[in-house]
């Protein structure tokens, strides 16, 4: 069965996510684990925590994910702006301790023009300070597009912050269409490929989630601009090869794409259409 979702408001708590997913189609979703383009965080409702456990085991959702804010940045060259980082990010594992077993996504930083490898060195210390051996969230590192002086741009960067965290086990990788293609990978015309390279460089066993966004740019723009599911350079042929690839097919998908809940609702039932062709050659 195809898991799939979209990006919803936590604003009126986890049932009402639960609630807005199935009615929709979906069977997970994403959501803000605080302002994304600040630092405010809502007080935990532990009813409305249990409420939602309930309805997910009821309706099948069997994982969300969180998605830190855009305001996180490890490896800034402000210290504070690198403490805001490990205060966020310890407080979200905590906060999601009440929903064991399920993921948090973030972007790993930019290096503002300390280079990419003070970058990564950073991003590795902040997740050894943070990363618990009890937690049973699994924190991802997401493929970034290379704007800027954006870390992990490449596999070969998120191979190099894992490999400096010692808690790794607790480490994965969200895959985002829309970045790796703005980053020059070409998932169009040979996604086997770039999945081969991938398991190279940093293994599928890490990839645990796939964000699903065609792009408005070309191949290696590096501009990061997402864009609805087959409106894109991307296009429907390489979205039907993605969710059936058998690497990839048994992952969850999150639609990031540029919609309201109607607009997700089309593309899930889209995407759940293409699950009856098998073949993705």
């Amino acid at each position: 069965m195809l898991t799939i979702g979209c990006h919803l408001s936590s604003s009126k708590g986890f049932l009402h996510m639960g609630e807005e997913a199935t009615q929709i189609g979906a069977n997970t979703f994403q959501y803000f684990s605080r302002n994304p383009r600040g630092s405010k965080v809502k007080a935990l409702n532990l009813e409305d925590i249990q409420a939602f456990l309930q309805y997910e085991k009821e309706h099948d959702i069997p994982v969300i994910l969180a998605h830190a804010p855009y305001t996180l940045n490890p490896c800034s060259k402000t210290e504070r702006t690198r403490e805001f980082a490990f205060e966020a990010m310890e407080d979200d594992l905590k906060r999601l301790a009440y929903l064991p077993g399920n993921y948090y996504n973030f972007h790993p930083g930019s290096h503002v023009g300390q280079g990419s490898e003070e970058g990564i060195r950073q991003i590795a210390g902040l997740l050894n300070r943070v990363l618990k051996p009890e937690q049973t969230t699994t924190v991802l590192l997401e493929t970034m597009a290379g704007k800027g002086t954006e870390v992990g741009r490449t596999f070969e960067e998120l191979r190099d912050i894992i490999n400096q965290v010692d808690l790794d086990k607790h480490l994965g990788v969200c895959l985002d269409t829309c970045h790796i293609y703005d980053g020059g990978y070409d998932i169009v015309n040979d996604l086997d490929g770039v999945l081969e390279h991938f398991d190279e460089t940093v293994g599928l066993d890490r990839l645990k989630a796939i964000h699903l966004n065609d792009s408005k740019n070309t191949i290696g723009s590096h501009k990061d601009r997402h864009e609805k599911i087959g409106e894109g350079s991307i296009g429907l042929k390489t979205f039907q090869k993605i969710i059936n690839h058998p690497s990839l097919r048994e992952l969850p998908f999150f639609l990031e794409t540029p919609n309201d809940l109607d607009g997700y609702k089309k593309e899930i039932a889209l995407l759940k259409g293409f699950t009856s062709v098998r073949s993705y050659e």
